[in-house]
């Protein structure tokens, strides 16, 4: 709960907040160390670039046309390494534009902040702002335009093709509150639903729903308490999944000058809800799970005997004792089972690896489906290890897990699942991402043969420089 002393702060003080906040960071020492997440792989990036000449070893499929894009923090200026999270980094966007068989260039370009603008001698791009403008976690194409996301304030940015900065965009003015990293397109509809938090108010969540041309037609309001992150949910046919589990807001840390105000809270009670689609906030159907942490689900949908299936990577803990990010020990992949007449969740662990950023075929997304794809991890999360070389495909069918491996040193991140047209089945489709090189600081654009996972790849796009580890990408085809 948040106690009558933190909201009278809030509600009352709040440019003291920050004014207090601001004060402490400026003293706060670093810790013993380098901070992980702006050195090693993790060294943010200091220009822009367009390169055009790209060495291509196989064949790209005539079929992709369109755009890779994934986005991350890329810090414009150096940051106080005490107070720098990885969650806070100024925004930038990488992008590999591919038609006809061809690398036709590379891009990466900063989302201009106020800062970042200022940074670069700019005149600030145009739109309107929420609590802050810093957006830096995912990067998806929605009714003709390409949107980079973030969660707990941040309004949208629409970027264009070339990745530019266009505007910060509320959806055309018809976003009124926060808005989500992480909404998830109906393949049925054409709509995205999120749940979405905002840093300030600790006592509501919404659930927002962008219809087909891009415009906010429904933020139903739902109580929580305790201001928790939400950083992802699911869908269902019938339902929208709330993860409301105990990260919550922290005033203390807030206080102490941490750009990041979040922190693990077992106090919180750790429970997944079920809000018909189109229900009110009072209708959600609340269920409790034992505590614990999730970022990212993969899918989800429901079972003939009226139960919720929900496929998830889980953190036994998050953001308990480290300030400068995930700071879990264990992330096994596993399936919930959602009981909405016994308000119970059955966990079961489909694979005791440690493993983060699954994603299915999103045209199965809410629907029953077989196969998942996840970023394997070393154990633990240890944002300097470069032992995270490998790729999992998981048959949700026969329990069969595959092995992508990409070589020691060679980190990759998310990859995502693009249909082949015509697909005759599930998995028939590539798989696309980035792959660092830590020795010889360079990155590959992988694109692998799904059904193929464990051979060699379809094609590989060589980046002459290193593209740092960042969150969530997407394909985005042309027209």
């Amino acid at each position: 709960m948040v106690s009558p002393v933190e909201t009278a702060i809030r509600s009352v003080v709040t440019k003291g907040v920050g004014a207090v906040a601001e004060f402490n960071r400026k003293r706060m020492k670093a810790p013993e160390g380098s901070n992980p997440y702006l050195t090693g792989i993790h060294t943010p990036m200091t220009e822009e670039l367009t390169l055009t000449d790209l060495q291509v070893t196989g064949q790209i499929p005539a079929d992709l046309d369109g755009r890779y894009i994934r986005i991350g923090p890329n810090p414009v200026t150096a940051p106080n390494t005490a107070a720098y999270h990885w969650f806070t980094g100024d925004g930038m966007v990488h992008g590999v534009r591919l038609k006809g068989g061809k690398a036709l260039w590379y891009r990466n370009r900063w989302i201009r902040s106020s800062a970042v603008s200022a940074a670069l001698g700019e005149t600030p791009a145009p739109g309107p702002r929420s609590m802050f403008d810093t957006v830096n976690t995912n990067v998806l194409g929605h009714a003709g335009s390409t949107w980079a996301l973030v969660e707990a304030g941040g309004f949208p940015v629409r970027i264009d093709e070339d990745l530019n900065t266009v505007a910060h965009d509320p959806f055309g003015g018809t976003l009124h509150g926060s808005f989500s990293a992480h909404p998830h397109l109906d393949p049925d509809t054409g709509e995205m639903h999120a749940i979405c938090y905002s840093g300030p108010d600790t006592t509501t969540i919404r659930h927002v729903v962008v219809d087909r041309a891009g415009k906010v037609r429904r933020e139903e309001p739902i109580a929580v308490q305790d201001g928790p992150s939400i950083h992802d949910c699911m869908i269902t046919k019938s339902y929208v999944i709330i993860l409301d589990l105990p990260v919550t807001f922290s005033m203390k840390r807030l206080l102490a000058g941490f750009n990041f105000p979040y922190q693990w809270n077992p106090a919180h009670k750790s429970r997944v809800g079920l809000l018909p689609r189109e229900g009110k906030g009072a209708d959600v159907i609340w269920c409790d799970v034992e505590p614990c942490y999730v970022f990212h689900p993969c899918n989800g949908f429901e079972t003939d005997d009226g139960k919720v299936t929900l496929d998830v990577c889980v953190h036994d803990r998050m953001f308990d004792e480290g300030a400068q990010g995930p700071d879990s020990r264990t992330v096994p992949f596993e399936r919930w089972t959602i009981d909405p007449a016994t308000r119970s969740v059955e966990r079961r662990i489909v694979d005791a690896d440690s493993q983060e950023f699954p994603r299915p075929n999103e045209t199965r997304m809410g629907k029953p489906y077989r196969y998942a794809y996840a970023m394997a991890l070393p154990d633990g999360f240890d944002a300097a290890s470069p032992n995270q070389s490998r790729l999992f495909k998981h048959d949700l069918e026969t329990g069969v897990r595959k092995v992508h491996q990409f070589g020691a040193g060679r980190v990759p991140g998310e990859f995502v699942f693009t249909p082949r047209p015509n697909a005759m089945t599930e998995d028939d489709g590539w798989l696309m991402g980035y792959v660092v090189n830590a020795e010889a600081d360079t990155t590959d654009f992988v694109i692998l043969d799904a059904k193929h996972f464990e051979g060699d790849p379809v094609a590989v796009v060589h980046l002459p420089h290193r593209v740092p580890p960042g969150f969530h990408g997407n394909w985005v085809a042309a027209n």
